[in-house]
């Protein structure tokens, strides 16, 4: 059934008339404001730029800028070379505050930016060969790639197709080359190969990894691809569809949903594949209610067969869905790994990806200072880390050097902290509905404490949070899931998740104040100890009990 002009949503409208995602941005940078009409900060998201406000703060002066602009790298896989990163730093020590925001999709955020200061800021990132094209909006965003851990070379070559999807999938429209970096075009072009005038009816996001190993959320993402092998060359992919976050609480027909399976494909197929996809999305995907618009809600409404064959038509192939696909297991990067040419990785935990220089904790400067004196390349991680890689004995022993000297503990952190993730949320998110990253080290310590009160260290869950239900921390694939849910500080409680990432969980809380939050634990924790098999984790000990006793238990009010 056809959709009318009356039927579609604002947003469609205004990428409708905008010209290429032109809008009037190029006027709005000199007219003297300090933010851009209501029309443009839709389309700023396609060049990579979020209007924010600082919602700590009340302007006091007539003369006082309220408005401020948070800036996202295309930075596909999170690889970064030495100069790279370099320049990511000094624009957040010259624009940013004096810090760097790492995200869940392997990209640098810079937060604070000024109006005056965003075309410079983006003219520096294109000098060493980066771009913020399509980093948010309605359009394929970064493409997240499997961690280099180990020096595997099929690693290498999952990075060829991380880079071939992301340029593949970029838009292509000249509006970004023109805008902020001067560039005037003979023929621009204004109507796009894949997106046409409208583009996508929502974001859309893409992983690639090694079948068998998830350390890149694989079933949170719209589409993903597994990597298997034949003598030591990628040989297909297993194709997964229709995962991802964000809801709205007390709307049923919005929830999270992780991906489904669609099969197997040779190594040639995977551009074919993908275009159907896309596509796909691109003509059934919701445009009337954008809440309703992800790629998740066709194949929740539509059925996976049905999108099955849809795909294998677009494509002109055939899946094969026989092949067994491997277990799952989630890498470990932490710390100081060997690899067989003697050269060695470091994994660098960053509590929720803030890169600043705190007293006696100078962040910020220690990463500075390892990578300018070293010259090594580094990948940023699905868990807002960062991976040093290919270094020699002498560079390894100057960036531990550079940490200590810092204050920057170089050790594994403990089972509990490794994964766990919280987003932004206040003050600069204009969707936050209560804190996040702020109070998350609160809200961590508590839960360690008991986890080692009850000697469950060994396999600690897996812990995110997020200020609104968006999420953006991809807390609803977790095993604790802390979701804000009302202003006055209450969250939604999500539990049963795996470790694994292969499924999401279920609310079995609402509205709890986080001063509530470790004595429900309490309760969840001392019956997992108590009633579970040996190793058994938090969230496949919830799927075997079910969620239903976990919630009456938690129900129960203590006498």
């Amino acid at each position: 059934m056809s959709t009318t002009q009356s039927e579609l949503s604002e947003v469609e409208l205004i990428k409708e008339k905008s010209e290429g995602l032109r809008g009037t941005i190029a006027e709005g940078l000199a007219d003297g404001n300090d933010g851009f009409s209501e029309d443009d900060k839709q389309l700023l998201k396609f060049h990579g730029l979020y209007q924010q406000k600082n919602r700590d703060k009340k302007a006091d002066g007539e003369g006082e800028k309220k408005n401020s602009f948070m800036l996202r790298g295309r930075i596909p896989g999170g690889r970064l070379t030495a100069e790279q990163y370099l320049a990511w730093d000094y624009l957040g020590e010259r624009f940013g505050g004096g810090a760097l925001r790492l995200t869940t999709r392997q990209s640098v955020q810079l937060h604070g930016l000024l109006k005056e200061d965003l075309k410079s800021v983006m003219q520096e990132i294109h000098r060493v060969g980066l771009t913020s094209v399509g980093a948010c909006g309605d359009v394929v965003r970064n493409v997240t790639e499997a961690l280099n851990i180990t020096g595997n070379p099929l690693y290498g070559q999952l990075s060829y197709f991380s880079q071939l999807l992301s340029d593949y999938f970029k838009y292509e429209s000249t509006s970004y080359v023109e805008i902020w970096l001067d560039d005037v075009q003979q023929n621009p072009v204004k109507q796009e190969r894949i997106y046409g005038k409208t583009y996508l009816p929502r974001k859309f996001k893409i992983a690639v990894c090694l079948a068998g190993e998830n350390g890149v959320d694989l079933y949170a993402n719209d589409m993903g691809f597994a990597a298997t092998a034949v003598n030591g060359k990628i040989d297909g992919f297993f194709v997964f569809v229709g995962g991802g976050g964000g809801m709205t609480h007390n709307k049923p027909e919005t929830f999270p949903r992780a991906a489904d399976l669609l099969g197997w494909v040779p190594v040639d197929a995977l551009l074919p594949i993908a275009t159907a996809i896309v596509t796909a999305h691109r003509d059934f995907g919701d445009r009337t209610n954008r809440k309703h618009a992800r790629l998740k809600y066709v194949l929740a409404d539509r059925g996976v067969q049905w999108f099955r064959n849809e795909v294998e038509t677009r494509a002109k192939i055939s899946f094969d869905t026989v092949r067994p696909l491997p277990a799952w297991k989630v890498p470990e990067y932490h710390g100081f790994i060997k690899k067989p040419d003697g050269k060695y990785n470091f994994g660098l935990y960053i509590m929720n990806g803030r890169i600043k220089d705190i007293p006696g904790y100078r962040l910020k400067t220690a990463i500075q200072l390892a990578v300018a004196r070293t010259g090594v390349s580094v990948q940023l991680t699905p868990d807002q880390d960062m991976l040093f890689l290919d270094m020699d004995d002498k560079q390894r022993l100057e960036l531990l050097h550079i940490f200590k000297s810092h204050g920057i503990n170089t050790n594994r952190p403990n089972a509990l902290y490794r994964r766990a993730l919280a987003c932004v949320s206040l003050p600069t998110c204009a969707l936050a509905l209560t804190e996040s990253e702020r109070y998350f080290p609160h809200v961590i310590r508590d839960i360690n404490r008991l986890v080692e009160k009850y000697n469950l260290m060994d396999r600690a869950p897996l812990v995110r949070m997020t200020g609104c239900p968006n999420g953006c921390g991809r807390p609803y694939s977790a095993e604790i899931g802390i979701v804000g849910q009302q202003n006055g500080g209450k969250y939604a409680i999500f539990l049963g998740g795996n470790y694994a990432g292969t499924k999401v969980g279920e609310a079995v809380l609402q509205k709890v104040q986080m001063t509530e939050l470790p004595a429900h634990l309490d309760k969840a924790f001392a019956f997992w100890s108590k009633e579970s098999q040996p190793k058994e984790r938090f969230g496949d000990f919830i799927a075997r009990v079910g969620i239903d006793k976990i919630k009456a238990l938690l129900a129960t009010t203590d006498k």
